[in-house]
Parts: structure tokens; C-alpha cells; sequence
């Protein structure tokens, strides 16, 4: 059963059309830091909220249900090892202060990237050089599988996912003709995208003045 979200592909489209490849992975590459190396747990939820938010904008996909059981995953296998103040005691299983914020920090500095990454990275980006057209074409790939992946099923998965690749394998057509003609990023989207690099490192700067 499909989510019903009536505007996504409107949101897609605009998306599409306002933001060159190559300018969002510029933007994705000087955002990275902004999360990947800051101190406070506080801001790198903020972070992670903001990323979600224009992932969801750009029109891309986001299971909020999925996304909560990885978080709380992380936040669970960090519980394992406690330190710090004791807030709550099951059996001999000990809840720490300390292991707790160190499972959500982990937690949404993972997902807050891979979030960005689903903002800024785009299959029609241009690398040049060899190493730039592998990751290209791997982004192409990923792609055309995400397009096909209704034809994955839970009763026979590793039997569909195999015949998905031998048939990209033999018809790299469906590869070529996934390919899209590279845009150009309009005059708005350069400053959409300025403001959410100031965002993002206004975050962290903010938080740090006021401590």
C-alpha cells in the first residue's frame, strides 16, 4: 500500500528544475561538516530534522516508521555498554545518561546523512575522470532498481533482486535510457541552497555562542 502524498511529484518536479546535479553536491559536501563533526547533540537533532525536511521537499521518499527503528536501534546497541549518571534500572540492565546520548548522537548523525545525501545526490551527477564515471554509473544503477523495485517481493526476494540484476546486466538500454539530460541550477536554487548551508552552520554557531 502506497503513501498517499498527492504533491510529491510536484515537489520532484520543481526540485528537478531548480537545482542543478552538480550544485547540490557541492551544497551536500560543505553541509556534511556542519553535522558529521559537531560537539552537541542538541544541534545535530536539529540537523537531522532539517535534512529529513528537505529530503522530503526535493520529493524523495521517507519511511518515518523506518527511520525510527533505525534510530532507536543505535540508541538501544549503545545501551548495552551504560556509563555516566544512572536514570532508570530494569532487572540489571541499567540505563546511563551517558550511553543514552551517545545512541542519539550516533543515530542522527547517521540518519541526518544519509538524508542529506538523499537531498544532494542525484543520479544524472557528472565526476569527471575514471573514478567520477564509476560512481556515476553506480548512481544510475541505483536508479533504474529504485524504479523497478515493485517487482521485489518479500516471498521470493533474493530470487527477484538476482533476476533484476541479470537483466540490467544483459540490457544496459534500461540504464541508458534512465539517464537524464543534465540540468542547470536556476538563480533561485543557488540561493535556496545558500541559505541552507547558513541554516546548517547557523545551527551550530548559535548553539555554541549561547553555551
Amino acid at each position: 500500500m502506497k503513501a498517499f502524498d498527492p504533491f510529491r511529484a510536484k515537489r520532484r518536479k520543481i526540485y528537478d528544475n531548480i537545482f542543478g546535479a552538480k550544485a547540490l553536491c557541492i551544497a551536500g559536501l560543505v553541509m556534511m561538516p556542519a553535522i558529521l563533526f559537531c560537539p552537541f547533540t542538541e544541534v545535530r537533532i536539529l540537523q537531522f530534522l532539517f535534512f529529513w525536511f528537505i529530503a522530503w521537499l526535493s520529493g524523495k521518499k521517507n519511511n518515518p516508521l523506518f527511520t525510527l527503528l533505525v534510530i532507536f536501534g543505535i540508541v538501544a546497541f549503545n545501551l548495552i555498554v551504560p556509563y555516566g549518571k544512572i536514570l532508570y534500572t530494569i532487572g540489571k540492565f541499567k540505563i546511563t545518561l551517558g550511553a543514552l546520548m551517545a545512541g542519539i548522537h550516533r543515530a542522527v548523525t547517521l540518519e541526518g546523512l544519509i538524508m542529506l545525501s538523499r537531498f544532494s545526490i542525484r543520479p544524472d551527477l557528472k565526476i569527471p575522470g575514471l573514478f567520477g564515471e564509476l560512481i556515476g554509473e553506480s548512481f544510475r544503477i541505483f536508479s533504474v532498481i529504485m524504479n523497478q523495485k515493485q517487482r521485489i517481493t518479500r516471498k521470493n526476494l533474493v530470487a527477484d533482486i538476482d533476476n533484476m540484476m541479470i537483466e540490467l546486466s544483459d540490457n544496459e538500454q534500461a540504464i541508458q535510457n534512465n539517464e537524464k539530460p543534465a540540468s542547470r541550477t536556476m538563480p533561485a536554487g543557488y540561493v535556496i541552497l545558500a541559505g541552507m548551508i547558513f541554516l546548517v552552520w547557523f545551527f551550530w554557531a548559535c548553539w555554541a555562542y549561547l553555551r
